[in-house]
């Protein structure tokens, strides 16, 4: 599904104009103006996944803003913006693009934050458990000095009582007895697979996603899973990505179109011919004895 199609970028005339008529003279950059002219970029062509590839400072990350500015897809996080910013997504085109509502770009910040709200609620998790823990141990000396209190007395007393028995029982042991109280939503996962999760519960179906370096928080399995869970969003459920990545392992994704921005004009390549991926085959072709 392409929702966006085609994306013109300023062009050279534009930025020419604009930089000549600009007066104010107390900035020290124009970004992102005087970025794309020098690579002789100016019109993007989307597939379903079209990848910007790009070592730092390549302007990958800087397409994805101004793209998701122009488009008005959903952020869940501020981005380095500047004074020029609105003024130059003026001068773009995207075609009159009808951009679902849902649509979203997430990066690797996003992923970052919700990793670290799930461990500082892990945090509160664990100051809990040793409540429990504590409670569970008192309860245990009560039940044994006061033969009473294992008893139900009224039904006013029924939450008191099953939790003592709860407690009490043959079968109860500390840990089911807090593992049992503590709150449904704990997430026990690794950084790994709590960062897996927050792709699957954003990326839904029917809407454009442009992700901003994601394998900054997982691994090679994780990133394995990732590639596959966009290909079948792509390819069963009507969404389109763009991807600003290094990682051999998305730039594989099957059909992607990729952008090599660290070339000079920016070129469309087969993945197997980019630099990085290409330092990552000798490596392990120099040793392939090793795994045998």
């Amino acid at each position: 599904m392409l929702f966006l199609e085609n994306f013109m970028l300023a062009g050279e005339s534009d930025e020419i104009g604009f930089i000549r008529d600009e007066r104010r003279t107390c900035f020290s950059t124009m970004y992102p103006f005087n970025v794309f002219p020098i690579k002789g970029l100016n019109r993007l062509d989307f597939a379903p996944v079209t990848i910007f590839y790009g070592g730092n400072g390549s302007g990958k990350t800087t397409l994805l803003n101004i793209i998701a500015e122009k488009c008005g897809v959903i952020r869940h996080s501020e981005f380095n913006s500047s004074a020029f910013f609105n003024k130059y997504i003026s001068y773009c085109t995207d075609s009159d693009a009808q951009i679902p509502e849902t649509s979203q770009f997430l990066s690797s910040d996003d992923v970052f934050d919700y990793v670290m709200n799930i461990r500082y609620l892990n945090k509160d998790i664990d100051s809990h458990r040793e409540d429990l823990f504590k409670g569970y141990a008192l309860i245990r000396e009560k039940a044994r000095n006061d033969e009473g209190y294992t008893k139900l007395h009224g039904l006013e007393d029924y939450d008191r009582w099953k939790e003592v028995r709860s407690a009490y029982s043959r079968k109860s042991n500390r840990s089911s007895f807090v593992k049992e109280r503590l709150a449904r939503n704990i997430d026990m996962f690794s950084n790994g697979e709590t960062s897996m999760r927050y792709f699957t519960e954003h990326i839904d179906r029917d809407a454009l996603y442009l992700l901003d370096e994601p394998e900054n928080s997982l691994s090679i399995k994780f990133q394995l899973d990732l590639a596959k869970y966009i290909t079948d969003s792509a390819r069963f459920y009507n969404c389109q990505f763009i991807i600003a990545t290094h990682s051999p392992v998305f730039l594989s994704i099957k059909d992607a179109k990729i952008y090599n921005l660290d070339k000079t004009p920016v070129s469309v390549c087969k993945w197997t011919e980019l630099e990085n991926v290409r330092a990552y085959y000798e490596f392990f072709k120099e040793h392939e004895n090793e795994f045998i």
